[in-house]
């Protein structure tokens, strides 16, 4: 179930907001120009489909999507335990980071939090199959998938050089653990 969790920036175990249905997490997000939506596809690709059965699966809302953002590429992420140099990723996206451009994921299965800090508040969303979420370019955040991921994601880019993070060097990261199932 996917879930949106609001906390004070410095106070992290103190829930401010917590919700589960799609349409408050989409209405909590939305005045950060956060994008935040469910899709459905007539057939859901197995976990192990090829790149291009997964991204065929999606193509209308890709396309949607991708004529409404400029974006010039989209490409399938899978992060499981078989990911080469798993804990060296999982570190990598756990440190708190910004983009130049926004950063939209649309997760096939399995589920991830991203982690968003804007004006004092942190914002965790545990996006699960079907969810899809644009975080704007400079909002810093971080992703987690949990100690043992299982994702299949669709990953959207303007830059076909694909996912470049500026790291803040704030470790709030550190004291906001995502919660990831």
């Amino acid at each position: 179930m996917s879930r949106l969790t609001v906390y004070r920036d410095d106070a992290p175990d103190t829930i401010l907001l917590d919700v589960t249905t799609p349409g408050e997490i989409a209405e909590t997000l939305r005045p950060h120009n956060i994008r935040f939506d469910r899709w459905s596809a007539p057939v859901t690709p197995a976990p192990d489909a090829p790149a291009e059965e997964v991204l065929e699966a999606y193509r209308p809302y890709l396309d949607t999507l991708m004529g409404e953002t400029g974006a010039g590429s989209a490409d399938v992420v899978r992060i499981n335990a078989s990911t080469p140099n798993l804990p060296e990723l999982r570190k990598k996206f756990l440190s708190e980071h910004t983009h130049s451009e926004d950063e939209v994921r649309f997760f096939v299965h399995g589920q991830g939090a991203f982690v968003l800090h804007i004006r004092g508040r942190v914002y965790s969303v545990l996006c699960t199959q079907g969810d899809l979420i644009s975080v704007p370019a400079g909002i810093p955040h971080w992703f987690d998938a949990g100690p043992k991921p299982d994702v299949v994601a669709l990953r959207v880019f303007t830059d076909t050089t694909g996912w470049i993070a500026q790291y803040t060097g704030d470790d709030i990261a550190n004291r906001f653990p995502a919660e990831v199932p």
